[in-house]
């Protein structure tokens, strides 16, 4: 089996919700010359995205692997992404499906981040797109409440994945964490996830500075490297 360097697999992300989330971002970015990132819009509405994509083509960014789209986001965003950046993979959530329409023609480079409310959409068809995008503290969750997106996830094993959200968890409070303060114990419970579900793109989904992101990135490739070398029985 092919040995895996987990430092080639793991991106820093511009998230936030205003203006001066992700211009901060861009400029630590700029300042530690990285030039691979990923995107999470979520959080972002058609003004800020707007103003965000401007400094995106300023800046020297080369490349975002993933975006995580929203729901009033529509195929020129898509475009924007994958002419200027080589995007190839845009996740979307469940209730997405009710306007897939809308991003018709780019089907094949979108992934389902399932929701967190232990119910599978009945919009949902998994096969319509490219697979799914893991959210591995989501699923750490929907695994120990035995909720039905961990069995849908876990049962579709054609589907493909092809990428990850990577945050922390809190397991007292079986949840994600998306400010990170204890990295040894917020990122320990990756190692009791099933190897196939890490991808070749995962982004990590946090509020914390890029700075902090590369941190984070050296200590969860070191984890994971480890851990595949681990002798499956």
């Amino acid at each position: 089996m092919e040995k895996i360097d987990f430092l080639n697999r793991i991106y820093p992300s511009i998230t936030g919700a205003v203006n001066k989330d992700w211009q901060d971002k861009l400029t630590e970015l700029k300042k530690l010359k990285i030039n691979k990132v990923a995107v999470f819009l979520s959080e972002f509405d058609k003004k800020e995205r707007n103003h965000l994509y401007k400094f995106l083509l300023r800046s020297d960014i080369r490349e975002v692997p993933l975006v995580h789209l929203r729901d009033d986001t529509d195929s020129g965003d898509i475009e924007f992404f994958v002419k200027n950046f080589n995007t190839r993979c845009f996740n979307i959530h469940e209730n997405f499906f009710k306007f897939l329409d809308k991003w018709k023609g780019y089907w094949d480079k979108l992934y389902l981040e399932m929701n967190y409310d232990n119910t599978v959409n009945k919009d949902v068809e998994i096969g319509k797109i490219a697979g799914f995008c893991v959210d591995l503290s989501h699923l750490k969750s929907a695994i120990t409440r035995g909720s039905k997106e961990a069995y849908y996830i876990l049962a579709e094993e054609k589907a493909k994945i092809g990428c990850n959200h990577l945050n922390g968890f809190d397991p007292i409070q079986n949840e994600d964490k998306h400010k990170i303060t204890a990295p040894l114990k917020d990122f320990a419970y990756l190692t009791s996830l099933p190897k196939h579900l890490f991808s070749e793109i995962i982004a990590i989904e946090v509020y914390n500075s890029i700075a902090e992101q590369l941190e984070f990135r050296e200590y969860i490739a070191k984890l994971l490297n480890l851990y595949f070398e681990e002798q499956t029985i």
